[in-house]
């Protein structure tokens, strides 16, 4: 009996009382996942309520209609289309340049230079900027300066000295221009340096090692930049508001020099300027659950070109 009695009290010790910081863990554990369920609740309700409140408005016809009656009835193709054509522009215009400046300071600049550092400031500066000034550079410059200066050169009346497609384009490339600055470097950081330094083993030059080594491995990434680039643009109002967005136009833009609707500043005018509030509030909410799905189907379209690419990368290694 008393050889057992040891055996037994040490199979049964007591669990040992956990430590402060394993409570601190475990509670630092509880306030995230509860930060994650309300965060996914408020999704969750405004998804919901424009849902609820706007699907019955989505038709056929309100999708391919042009808006009537003060834009208290009929559709707003004119908005989908202008959003469109926004943002396939400011894409076909950001993402050569975006590309092009990360490669030049990742591949090309000294990191100790004046220079580069400048360079890297005014990024970080330009990515703080409210939305509100870029609309107001973009009439300044684009319109007032490039524009009007355009026309002088051609000696013609005003063509491109007034707010267009073609310079609200140009400012939202503007204002995502250090997102895809930003993500285009990280995608060259994450190529692995023995893929680089065996291509200039080769006998590769560095422009070569660029566009058949780093460019094809950070694809992914540089989609990633233009993901973020289309969610921003596609809801983006203030940019645009001085630089080529109209209150009512019911036809389809001709020319980059044209003037547009947008979904965004539809819906800023209807839920500010509509003189029947009551008849606005179905078209509001369909409008908003038309933004949200067409932002939803350009990223969808973006995020499985680059899985493919992904793929197409890990069947070749």
């Amino acid at each position: 009996m008393s050889a057992a009695a040891p055996a037994l009290s040490s199979r049964f010790r007591p669990l040992p009382r956990p430590s402060r910081r394993d409570i601190g863990g475990k509670g630092f554990t509880a306030l995230s996942g509860l930060a994650v369920l309300l965060i996914a609740a408020m999704v969750a309700v405004i998804l919901g309520n424009i849902v609820w409140f706007g699907w019955r408005t989505v038709t056929w016809d309100f999708l391919t209609s042009v808006p009537r009656e003060g834009m208290t009835a009929g559709g707003i193709f004119p908005a989908i289309y202008g959003t469109v054509a926004l943002v396939l522009l400011m894409v076909i215009a950001l993402i050569p340049f975006g590309v092009g400046a990360a490669i030049y300071l990742h591949e090309y600049a000294r990191p100790d230079a004046w220079f580069t550092r400048c360079v890297r400031f005014s990024i970080s500066n330009l990515a703080g900027v409210p939305s509100i000034v870029f609309g107001l550079f973009g009439l300044g410059f684009f319109v007032q300066f490039v524009g009007r200066g355009i026309d002088k050169a051609l000696g013609v009346d005003v063509v491109w000295g007034q707010p267009a497609l073609f310079w609200a384009a140009l400012t939202l490339a503007l204002l995502n221009l250090p997102v895809v600055i930003v993500t285009t470097e990280e995608a060259l950081r994450a190529v692995p340096r023995e893929m680089r330094e065996a291509s200039l083993a080769l006998g590769a030059t560095r422009w070569q090692t660029v566009r058949n080594v780093l460019l094809p491995q950070a694809m992914p990434g540089i989609l990633t930049g233009a993901i973020l680039s289309v969610s921003r643009g596609a809801g983006e109002v203030a940019p645009i508001m001085f630089t080529g967005a109209a209150y009512f136009l019911p036809y389809l833009p001709a020319s980059p020099t044209d003037q547009f609707m947008e979904l965004g500043y539809h819906i800023f005018v209807m839920a500010t300027q509509s003189p029947d509030v009551d008849a606005t509030r179905p078209l509001l909410y369909g409008t908003v659950l038309v933004l949200l799905m067409l932002t939803f189907l350009l990223n969808l379209t973006a995020i499985l070109l680059r899985a493919r690419l992904r793929a197409r990368l890990a069947g070749r290694s």
